[in-house]
């Protein structure tokens, strides 16, 4: 086997270098959040918890008792925010669902408070917990979930799927999140401790690699995991689309798929386009 270094493994995985105009794609995701918020009804800045970044907002369906999708926006846990991904919810608005976009700490914190990934996974069983308790008062059905995520959301998709809600809260059900979609998501963390440019911020453990990682976590015994990436990413993160697929096997991963023509961050446009692929999978998970 051979060992990569370290200028191989920033070649993996920092897209923002892979993809030159990513600031292009983010301005889009900026305006289009606005325009969301704007038009669509919504709640902001919903507490779900009393640490930082704890909040989530709210885009309620047009009819009571809608499926919910709640969407985890991506950033190597390490930037980014909700309001830069309100831009999700017309699209998914459309397919009748009742949209929760949250927030979480960014890596690495502060010295009196930081913040690592396994922190971070913590968060959102908080913020599900929250929307299993309350999301009935906002028109969502708390027994219809869908957790989509992109990239850093991606992976804690996948390892909602796979959480031991019992372990959170002993009033939930077990297998209470049943479907998630992972874009362009990561499930072995452990060559993320080898990449130099996420070192400072993520300061990620081999213990907290092993421990986040999906790929390591039993396969989940109820629910669905759609994972996909774009055909023009970086050839560890299409392993870790088929990684994923591989260890958790077709009955839990049934949708595996590099989506022709898209990277890292046109893929995550692609989500709300009428007549993609992406699209399709989506509404297909809202309305299984």
């Amino acid at each position: 086997m051979v060992t990569q270094n370290s200028a191989w493994h920033d070649s993996m995985y920092n897209n923002r270098a892979l993809v030159p105009n990513f600031a292009t794609h983010f301005e889009h995701w900026l305006d289009g959040s606005k325009s969301a918020r704007a038009n669509l009804k919504c709640t902001l800045d919903m507490v779900y918890g009393d640490g930082p970044h704890e909040t989530l907002d709210i885009f309620p369906a047009k009819k009571s008792n809608a499926p919910v999708v709640v969407f985890i926006h991506g950033g190597y846990w390490r930037s980014l925010d909700k309001s830069d991904h309100s831009f999700v919810a017309p699209a998914l608005h459309d397919m009748g669902a009742c949209v929760v976009v949250v927030n979480y700490a960014l890596c690495p914190g502060t010295p009196d408070m930081p913040v690592t990934i396994p922190d971070i996974a913590y968060q959102m069983t908080k913020a599900l917990a929250w929307v299993w308790r309350h999301i009935a008062q906002h028109g969502g059905n708390p027994k219809d979930v869908t957790v989509a995520g992109h990239s850093a959301g991606g992976h804690l998709a996948a390892m909602l799927l796979a959480c031991d809600w019992k372990a959170v809260d002993k009033s939930m059900p077990t297998h209470w999140v049943q479907k998630a979609l992972s874009i362009s998501g990561l499930y072995d963390l452990t060559p993320l401790c080898k990449t130099p440019f996420l070192q400072d911020s993520l300061k990620l453990t081999a213990a907290h690699a092993r421990m986040a990682s999906p790929a390591f976590w039993p396969r989940p015994t109820r629910g669905i995991l759609y994972t996909v990436a774009g055909g023009d990413e970086s050839a560890e993160f299409l392993r870790h689309n088929r990684l994923i697929h591989q260890t958790w096997g077709p009955q839990t991963v049934p949708v595996c798929e590099a989506l022709p023509g898209l990277n890292h961050f046109s893929i995550v446009t692609d989500l709300t386009k009428k007549g993609t692929r992406l699209n399709a999978l989506m509404k297909q998970l809202i309305q299984a």
